[in-house]
């Protein structure tokens, strides 16, 4: 509700004649007009929004607005006890100073009740005159009557009046609950005591398990220990003033959430939580990207120059081994130098491949497929005196990951293990998913277990404890990957070893439809290949040789669902006139092409679909189409 509406609300409140109280559910006061106070001279914290109908009884009835009362505080709990019946009722009284008023309630559909005080005082005492003196009907009983039908009509008008202003709170109150309903963040009150007065019902949308009803809770009941213990400072600064914004991580979930509280002036707290796990993870992974790119700026030169001069070293050595007449112990001084130039070339090529641009490519991955293919790769690099043993429990739907940089990871960190475990021991994988947010990969072995100098330096390029035999770059390359996909990296030892947990986003992957694929390839053999890949895929594919005869199959045939087309078919027409035409009958369309990004068709073709740059493999088909053709 504007500002400038609620002043007239107000106004148009404080005309009434009758006085007006709106409480919640929680029996806090939501709304009251000026004669309110004015009738039981209030003072201001009791018609203050929030104010208790518990302390303002309490007080009225201190000051003999009941008459005599035994025991107050059980007075109080009956009138309390009455309210949160929320039941429509209408009384008569008479108070303490002798005027008769009126009291009608009724609940409202959003939980509390609107109550209306009228003092009948006159009303009563016109009453009386007619039954004392309904013998003889005066002149005087005439005017009184007529009195009492002009009140009556006033009477009318002001319950009209407030008939409609109920209808638009209700109105207003519903159409922000629905907004609020609708927004993809939790909004909620808890007053001075930690108990929730509002919410918009969507706590267990950002924290998973919570209850959805959570007004009337303590936050720590609704939220649970772990994270109260978490927030709860910040509660504590809030209400001196603060207005913290902050994030934490539900240890249930293991889902990142953003909080902003705000004070309410009264001691409660105003609270937006947000869930911001995979903006999290976005975050993590452009921060690596941007960390390798500088990486491979700054080696990239320096490679260069040290692949130069090993060059020139490993030269000048073979030619110096060329010479005659040496001393006998020259030979293996030479065949050392070049060793350690060749081991120099490794290390660069080793450098080479941490800092260059390879992207995290996601797809649909069975993921028990991998795990029995990365188990059987990785059985056959171990020794007969050290075993493998695979556990947890495996999804059993697809999941975007990157199998190849996957596996190099997970194959990396069992080579690890079997080097910590020499020629005998035990290295255990597990896998387990945490809620809706982590594939949590585990590798631990039965070996020494990390120093505390290796725990804290494992992730450093070149740091390594295996001498001549480690180039130290085998972690940093997984925590590399790691970070691409927006995970995390956790080195650890326990009980019998050294531990590795390795974390994933758990993103499932999208249900791909089975759909009919119209390929256009003037090369028979070319059409051929790309034909199995879609066929293997699941696809049934129907083909075209020019791009007249594709167009001609997508006026007849309405079952298509996707065009694969190349760009350069042959003849005058182009794969982009095909996408033109697939883009008139809203079908998708990728494209083909051996041409280089440089060409002119190449960069028309790229304005108007997704660019397959050949040669290219079934994975890569899938990557792009997959997205067009999901559910």
């Amino acid at each position: 509700m504007s500002t400038h509406l609620e002043d007239m609300t107000t106004a148009g409140l404080n005309l009434i004649a009758q006085a007006l109280t709106i409480y919640d559910e929680d029996l806090r006061l939501a709304v009251c007009n000026a004669p309110f106070q004015q009738m039981f001279d209030l003072p201001d914290e009791f018609v203050t929004p929030g104010a208790r109908f518990e302390d303002t009884i309490r007080f009225i009835a201190q000051r003999g607005e009941y008459g005599p009362i035994a025991d107050l505080e059980t007075f109080v709990a009956e009138r309390v006890t009455q309210a949160l019946a929320f039941e429509p009722h209408y009384v008569e009284r008479t108070r303490s100073n002798g005027r008769k008023i009126s009291i009608e309630g009724s609940p409202l559909p959003m939980g509390g009740w609107v109550a209306v005080y009228t003092d009948i005082t006159n009303i009563s005492a016109q009453e009386t005159l007619l039954r004392t003196r309904s013998e003889a009907l005066s002149e005087e009983l005439l005017d009184r009557a007529e009195e009492l039908a002009a009140t009556n009509r006033k009477l009318e008008a002001t319950v009209t009046a407030l008939e409609e202003a109920k209808r638009q709170l209700t109105r207003s109150e519903a159409q922000m609950r629905l907004t609020t309903e609708m927004l993809p963040a939790h909004i909620a009150h808890v007053d001075e005591n930690g108990v929730y007065t509002f919410s918009n019902r969507r706590l267990s949308v950002v924290l998973p398990g919570r209850p959805k009803e959570i007004r009337g809770l303590h936050m720590r009941d609704a939220l649970g220990e772990g994270v109260y213990q978490q927030i709860e400072p910040q509660i504590r600064n809030t209400r001196r003033g603060d207005h913290p914004t902050f994030e934490f991580t539900d240890p249930d979930s293991a889902r990142r959430l953003r909080v902003a509280f705000t004070p309410d002036g009264q001691g409660g707290v105003n609270i937006l939580s947000m869930d911001v796990t995979e903006e999290t993870q976005t975050q993590a992974a452009l921060q690596q990207t941007r960390r390798r790119n500088l990486a491979a700026q700054v080696t990239a030169g320096m490679a260069h120059d040290f692949s130069n001069l090993l060059t020139i070293i490993m030269g000048l050595q073979g030619r110096l081994s060329r010479l005659e007449g040496l001393p006998d112990d020259a030979a293996p001084l030479i065949e050392s130098t070049l060793a350690a130039s060749r081991r120099g070339g490794d290390l660069l090529s080793r450098i080479g491949e941490m800092t260059a641009a390879r992207p995290y490519r996601p797809q649909a991955v069975d993921v028990a497929a991998w795990l029995q293919d990365l188990v059987t790769i990785a059985q056959s690099n171990l020794p007969d005196g050290v075993t493998l043993i695979q556990t947890g429990d495996i999804p059993t739907s697809a999941l975007l990951l990157d199998p190849g940089m996957l596996q190099d990871a997970i194959l990396n960190l069992v080579l690890n293990a079997r080097h910590a475990c020499g020629d005998t021991g035990e290295i255990t994988l597990n896998l387990r998913s945490i809620g809706q947010t982590w594939l949590e990969f585990q590798v631990s072995d039965t070996g020494p277990g990390f120093t505390d100098q290796g725990i804290d330096r494992a992730l450093e390029p070149f740091y390594t404890t295996k001498g001549r035999d480690g180039s130290g770059l085998g972690l940093p390359m997984v925590y590399d990957m790691v970070k691409l996909a927006g995970g995390d990296l956790q080195l650890s030892n326990w009980a019998d070893g050294a531990r590795v947990t390795l974390r994933l986003p758990l993103r499932p992957a999208p249900q791909v439809h089975d759909c009919l694929v119209l390929l256009a390839e003037d090369d028979q053999d070319l059409r051929a290949d790309v034909r199995d890949m879609l066929t293997g895929l699941g696809h049934t594919v129907i083909e075209a040789a020019s791009a007249e005869e594709a167009q001609s199959l997508m006026q007849q045939i309405d079952e298509i669902a996707l065009v694969v087309s190349d760009l350069d078919l042959g003849d005058a027409a182009t794969g982009v006139d095909i996408a033109k035409t697939a883009q008139a009958h809203t079908l998708p369309v990728v494209l083909m092409t051996g041409q280089t990004l440089d060409t002119p068709l190449h960069q028309s073709a790229r304005q108007l679909a997704p660019v397959l740059q050949k040669p290219f493999g079934v994975q890569r088909l899938a990557e792009v189409i997959s997205p067009l053709v999901t559910a």
